[in-house]
């Protein structure tokens, strides 16, 4: 849950398990996909010439303060951007969809030995030439230390999925681990890649509760950035780590500023204060005039996120596909776009992102047509009451929309859904709340009628959605994972089960087109559009690259450059 933007997600990155070269391939032009406004935008910074050695600071602000610094503990987005800079992964997937070797040397696969056919035994050779920021030399036994530790049921652990089937883990050399899974799962992969991020063993073995340590306030790793100071409610310093194994840093500091005003955000971005505008960036209202400022980039990007309305399946009128596909039938999404958001978000019809390879082209498309709502409903059997309202045995077609208070794009939203929603005879009614009290219980326990939401539905990016469309996994009936929306099909669980055992890319891609076409058809989500977001950058900080595969795109800092 990304604080009170009402952004849920289960993790952040790509594809599965690569038994050939094409897995490295996939997606290599898709960089150029994400800018939603054309030419009008700045696209992408790669670094061409970067210098010698660190030179000058980056001031990075934040529209939330990073909290939580140990980065396989629950946290959020603002925590992730800290997490990137000071912390390393065995590999990370890059803005086409690549997998990219970082702690490891190589990325495990089939032809090279590092995966067995089945998928079952994984072998992943390890960079020797790496240091912790204390000087203390990275190995397998780091790795090994990290695995075990997320499956500590003693450790506070964000995610366990994935993690759970490692067994019989094995430090074969300092720089060789193996280690065999319980059950093939192909979208571990991705999980590694995602936020696995490796922590240091020599430290945190000594500690007596893995919850709670001196650790948590000032972190050590391997990564670009070391830990400087934090200034609680202002900053966070990191200073460049010149033994850092990759590329770069290029920068000597890193300040995160945190300024929770986004209209001051903004305002400190227009005035040259900052040189950078993360995580909620530039509000829709300021983008155009900010394309026109001299000397700034401005970057409107895509991300993984889904803007929908998630129906309460088990709630009386929703119950019936047909209200579902009356109700999705009677939203003027366009106008809901272009009069709040300002035209930026793109329509879609699918939980996946439009740039990601298991993306399924070709579902219907959403068509505004309050008249054949209407005749769906007289055809169901919803006759209007009293007040123009429709009732059918003795159930009236009326419910609540929750959202997070205080969110004002969102209530206008309501606004407008409501005005919709009554042309055919339903009522819509308001009930917002505070965002620590609607992402409790009230969502987790299916306790709503309809929220008005944005999810990250995939696991890393890999598009396996079990935790949130299995009919395990609605926390209501006691199952683990997020399917608050109490959806279940028999069908869907058995294309999420083939899905996580395949490991050719093709088959995966096909079990899961058919699964988007089936929550589509089933309308288990009324989606609304693909998120985005809108970043400033100053003119002359070289490197920036929007990354659908995180959920942050200060992820590469330790790439950027003043040139």
């Amino acid at each position: 849950m990304a604080g009170d933007t009402g952004k849920l997600g289960v993790g952040a990155l790509h594809l599965g398990i690569p038994n050939r070269r094409q897995f490295f391939q996939l997606g290599a032009g898709a960089a150029a996909g994400w800018t939603l406004s054309g030419s009008a935008f700045a696209q992408t910074e790669r670094p061409a010439n970067p210098p010698d050695k660190p030179r000058g600071q980056v001031i990075a602000a934040l529209s939330q303060e990073p909290t939580v610094f140990h980065p396989l503990m629950p946290g959020i987005e603002v925590d992730q951007g800290v997490w990137w800079q000071v912390f390393s992964l065995l590999w990370f997937i890059d803005p086409a969809g690549n997998f990219v070797p970082d702690l490891a040397r190589e990325v495990p696969t089939i032809e090279n030995g590092g995966l067995s056919a089945d998928g079952l035994t994984w072998k992943i050779k390890l960079r020797n030439d790496v240091k912790w920021h204390d000087g203390t030399p990275f190995t397998a036994e780091d790795v090994k230390f990290s695995l075990e530790l997320i499956n500590d049921p003693n450790f506070r652990a964000r995610s366990r999925v994935g993690h759970s089937l490692v067994k019989d883990i094995k430090v074969v050399a300092p720089d060789e681990i193996h280690w065999r899974m319980e059950a093939p799962y192909s979208p571990y992969m991705s999980i590694l890649g995602s936020l696995t991020f490796i922590v240091p063993k020599h430290i945190l073995e000594k500690v007596s509760d893995p919850n709670a340590s001196p650790f948590h306030n000032a972190p050590v790793g391997t990564g670009p950035f070391r830990w400087g100071e934090r200034v609680p409610g202002d900053h966070i310093l990191l200073n460049a780590h010149t033994g850092y194994h990759g590329k770069g840093p290029y920068v000597e500091r890193v300040v995160f500023k945190y300024i929770p005003d986004l209209t001051v955000l903004y305002t400190q971005f227009r005035t040259g204060q900052v040189d950078y505008t993360g995580l909620q960036g530039i509000l829709p209202n300021f983008v155009q005039e900010a394309k026109t400022l001299k000397g700034r980039k401005v970057f409107v990007s895509s991300t993984s996120s889904v803007e929908h309305i998630a129906p309460n399946l088990e709630f009386g009128p929703f119950a019936d596909r047909a209200v579902r596909e009356a109700l999705y039938l009677a939203i003027n999404k366009q106008a809901i776009i272009d009069a709040l958001y300002y035209g930026l978000p793109t329509q879609t019809e699918s939980f996946v992102p439009q740039q990601a390879w298991s993306f399924q082209q070709g579902l219907p498309q959403h068509k505004y047509d309050p008249a054949k709502a209407n005749a769906l409903l007289d055809a169901a059997g919803w006759v209007r009451g009293a007040g123009g309202i429709r009732e059918k045995g003795g159930v009236k077609l009326e419910f609540t929309n929750s959202t997070t208070s205080g969110n004002a794009v969102r209530e206008q939203t309501q606004q407008l859904l409501i005005q919709d929603w009554r042309a055919i005879g339903a009522a819509m009614r308001v009930n917002n709340m505070p965002a620590a009290v609607i992402w409790g219980d009230f969502w987790q326990q299916s306790k709503f009628n309809s929220v008005l939401v944005s999810v990250n539905f995939m696991l890393g990016s890999d598009p396996d959605v079990t935790p949130r469309f299995g009919s395990g996994a609605i926390p209501a009936k006691g199952g683990r994972g997020y399917n608050t929306y109490q959806y279940k099909n028999p069908e869907a669980d058995r294309l999420l089960a083939d899905g996580a055992r395949q490991f050719d890319l093709a088959q995966r891609k096909t079990t899961y087109g058919e699964l988007q076409k089936l929550i589509r058809n089933d309308l288990a989500i009324l989606p609304l559009f693909q998120g985005f977001i809108a970043e400033g950058v100053k003119e002359g900080l070289q490197g920036f690259r929007p990354n659908i595969n995180t959920s942050i795109n200060c992820w590469n800092i330790r790439e950027w450059y003043w040139a």
